[in-house]
């Protein structure tokens, strides 16, 4: 269905993710820190990238802003999931150039659903 890039520096997070979405068909990959996810998005051009916010090193908002603002990888979308759950860290996450912010556990119907509708808006 889609290509699917994880940048999250979390074992447990990264399985949980992975298997969720290779049951809904889509095709992942996963690295652990923002500057390899940002690397990657270039190299690759996923379909769209799931990026968590509190990783060592760079942090995931700095890497989205990064991604948002290249214009080789501006279109791809990018879903921030994330324990931080304060509404600031949602608009700021949105700010940065993420099209979704959701917060951990992820609700896998409502990962899904968001997925499928950013897809479906890229096409």
């Amino acid at each position: 269905m889609a290509n699917i890039l994880i940048i999250d520096d979390s074992p447990t997070d990264v399985r949980v993710l992975t298997t969720l979405l290779e049951r809904a068909g889509h095709q992942v990959a996963a690295v652990n820190t923002a500057e390899d996810g940002i690397e990657r998005v270039r190299g690759d051009l996923p379909d769209l990238v799931i990026m968590d916010v509190i990783m060592p090193g760079m942090n995931g908002f700095q890497a989205t802003r990064t991604l948002s603002r290249d214009p080789l990888t501006q279109n791809v979308p990018i879903v921030m999931i994330t324990t931080k759950s304060m509404e600031t860290d949602r608009v700021w996450g949105l700010r940065q150039g993420a099209r979704a912010f959701i917060t951990k556990p992820v609700n896998e119907k409502e990962l899904l659903s968001c997925i499928n509708e950013l897809l479906s808006s890229e096409k």
